[in-house]
């Protein structure tokens, strides 16, 4: 897919430090200028697709995210940010040298709940209000690190609120603290369970849904 993300500038050693410590949370209640999508999402799925000049089936990991939009708006648009991050600190980001023949067979797979599913290459970013309007996508993820037993899925776009925080570490020109600016995001966490020597048999337990500023 030739979809190009655009994701928070963020050095490496925060990040890490990010997902050891937690992010900051986001506001108890929005301002008035701020919304949210309803959101749903499977649990992390596999498949494996034998792709033309490999050797041997590429394995890939997914989830469907449905997004509505209740809010007062009739429109508001849709740009999202997609990372998944290991216990062991790789971080993969979604679509990444993932074909578009992976996301033809999840949807062979779930046409009967799914018939609209969408990838991420998608080119209408607006999502009108109310279910009718609901829209679904496939957010598909390259098999990451067989040793990590837990993982962070992050998806943003999903809201339009922000919060800018001061970098511990990196100065500006003029020596005070560079700012980083961060988005409400859904985090979810899973832990793995598995033999990684097994991986067709390895599943994900879900840990913890949350919002958080990335």
């Amino acid at each position: 897919m030739k979809t190009r993300f655009v994701f928070y500038l963020m050095v490496s050693v925060l990040t890490i430090s990010a997902v050891a410590a937690g992010y900051p949370e986001p506001k108890v209640v929005q301002k008035a200028s701020q919304w949210t999508l309803d959101i749903d999402y499977s649990a992390p799925q596999q498949i494996s697709l034998q792709l033309p000049n490999q050797a041997k089936p590429q394995r890939f990991w997914y989830i469907i995210l449905s997004i509505t939009n209740e809010t007062s708006l009739d429109e508001v648009e849709f740009y999202p940010l997609c990372r998944l991050i290991t216990d062991t600190f790789q971080v993969v980001d979604a679509d990444k040298q993932v074909p578009i023949a992976v996301f033809n067979a999840v949807k062979r797979k779930h046409q009967g709940s799914y018939p609209f599913l969408e990838s991420l290459d998608f080119k209408d970013h607006r999502v009108g209000r109310g279910t009718d309007n609901t829209r679904d996508f496939a957010i598909i993820w390259l098999d990451f690190d067989p040793k990590a037993r837990q993982i962070c899925l992050f998806v943003g776009g999903l809201s339009n609120e922000t919060a800018v925080v001061e970098d511990p570490e990196l100065k500006d020109e003029d020596g005070n603290p560079q700012k980083i600016f961060l988005q409400k995001t859904l985090q979810l966490k899973y832990a793995v369970a598995g033999d990684p020597k097994l991986r067709n048999a390895v599943t994900m337990k879900e840990i913890k849904q949350t919002w958080v500023m990335r």
